[in-house]
């Protein structure tokens, strides 16, 4: 096999690196009045990074650089929506960013690496190539928020989710090692050999495995390591909150599969990890739905709402079977579609010096626009789970493989929380019809974030009516074998 060749399985991530290398260059030569170039390649070198991912076989995994890195059905899927999203971020960032003196080069490069680091943590074989991929999108992030220097607010956000975020990078990172330590080796699937032969220190493998699960939970934002959260959501421009709050979910749950199912997932380890996810779980569930109906910051609000989408996801993947990944990916595209929606929401009532981010910046929505009234009420509708909306197929699919998992207790929880964060949704429902409009004039915004944004709150519509389609293609993401 020569080079090239064993190069192959790589050739999305290697496309877009030398895209954004590509970017990088060109932004150099445009005067300020150009930077659509700049914006147009990026987006294109995006959408084009996901017509390659489509066109690679996924039926079998296939595996490049010494066995590091692997392409799997898992990783296909995940990549294909992880550079949808991306480019979906810019679209809709579009409009902000020019009116704040962010649409220059540095940002469209930032995203690009940041959607770079997803998908090697998607394809990641071995613990390094995990780490590297997630310090890739980490770094990029840290730079994005602090791109907007003169604001206090984005300085501050910027630097507590880069001290705990290198705090929960190093707790990751010690876990790997104790791994290291109990089973003498690197790679995923030698990890899970060693483990199941029973060629492993138990003790040490127990230890890593805490420290493992406590750096996924602050990555996840899972309750009790949610501090950065609401923070940085806040904090953040919107442009950067839209893009931190949709696709890293994806490759975050990425991590969780490769670590703890394909490394940990003996029988032994499952039960322990299990234990480990229902604490965060309903953590997460009870502490982001209660904390968000004190919320009047739209944004904090989300971020609370975020924290207790991740329990959901938790569930899925502490039931231990092949319908529950199957289903926890379900809900982490679904939700990653839902959160793109409802940013982006945000960022088309924004305009220059105004931010859209307070519930009151809501009122009468209906009165100005009752169609993007409408396209809100769906994403409120699909994050509380409320049918025909795709969010309440999503927390079905989940509850499913809970109950078959013989925890029926848990699936009570869930519900029971789930109705409490009913409630923060659907206010924002009242706010929209029901109140007097505070803002008035039409809404200014570029007809591409218009278009997206319309087909991205008709999206949940049809997803919700039928969901099969999307069901079966995370069902296939899972069940191959790796």
């Amino acid at each position: 096999m020569t080079v090239i060749e064993s190069m192959t399985p790589a050739a999305p991530e290697i496309f877009l690196l030398i895209c954004t290398c590509v970017v990088l260059m060109v932004d150099l030569f445009l005067k300020d009045e150009q930077r659509g170039v700049s914006f147009m390649l990026a987006v294109m070198s995006l959408l084009a990074t996901g017509l390659l991912v489509l066109q690679q076989d996924a039926r079998m995994a296939r595996f490049a650089f010494n066995d590091l890195y692997v392409a799997d059905s898992l990783s296909s899927v995940l990549k294909l929506f992880i550079c949808v999203a991306v480019a979906m971020v810019l679209v809709y960032s579009r409009a902000y960013i020019r009116a704040r003196d962010l649409y220059r080069g540095e940002f469209f490069v930032l995203v690009m690496f940041a959607a770079l680091g997803m998908m090697i943590m998607a394809s990641g074989a071995h613990m390094l190539t995990l780490y590297l991929g997630l310090e890739l999108l980490s770094l990029t992030l840290y730079s994005a928020v602090a791109m907007q220097r003169d604001s206090m607010k984005a300085t501050e956000a910027a630097m507590k989710y880069f001290v705990l975020g290198a705090l929960a990078s190093g707790m990751l990172l010690y876990g790997m090692s104790m791994i290291y330590g109990a089973t003498g080796v690197l790679q995923i699937a030698e990890i899970a050999h060693k483990i199941g032969a029973g060629e492993a220190n138990s003790m040490l493998l127990v230890f890593g495995l805490v420290f493992v699960v406590a750096g996924l939970g602050f990555k996840l934002g899972a309750v009790p390591f949610h501090m950065w959260v609401p923070d940085v959501y806040q904090g953040a421009p919107t442009a950067l909150t839209l893009l931190i709050g949709s696709a890293p979910k994806l490759a975050a749950f990425a991590l969780v599969m490769r670590l703890l199912v394909e490394a940990l997932g003996a029988q032994a380890l499952l039960v322990e990890w299990q234990n480990m996810l229902v604490i965060l779980a309903v953590l997460s569930m009870a502490v982001g739905n209660i904390t968000a109906i004190a919320q009047t910051n739209l944004k904090r609000m989300l971020a609370y709402s975020t924290i207790s989408h991740m329990g959901f996801v938790l569930l899925g993947v502490l039931s231990g079977t092949e319908e529950g990944y199957g289903g926890a990916l379900f809900y982490v595209v679904v939700y990653t579609l839902t959160a793109l929606a409802a940013f982006g929401m945000i960022l088309l009532l924004s305009r220059q010096g105004f931010e859209a981010e307070e519930l009151d910046d809501f009122r009468g929505l209906n009165r100005r626009s009752p169609w993007y009234a409408f396209m809100m009420m769906l994403v409120m509708f699909s994050m509380a789970g409320v049918p025909p909306a795709v969010g309440f197929y999503a927390k079905l699919s989940v509850l499913q493989a809970v109950v078959q998992a013989d925890m029926i207790w848990l699936a009570v929880v869930a519900v029971l929380l789930s109705l409490i964060g009913a409630f923060y949704y659907l206010r924002l429902v009242k706010v929209m019809y029901f109140d007097e409009p505070t803002q008035g004039g039409p809404i200014e915004a570029g007809a591409d974030a218009r278009l997206l944004l319309s087909a991205n709150g008709l999206a949940l519509l049809l997803l919700g009516l039928v969901p099969g389609g999307l069901m079966s293609l995370c069902q296939y993401a899972i069940q191959l074998p790796h």
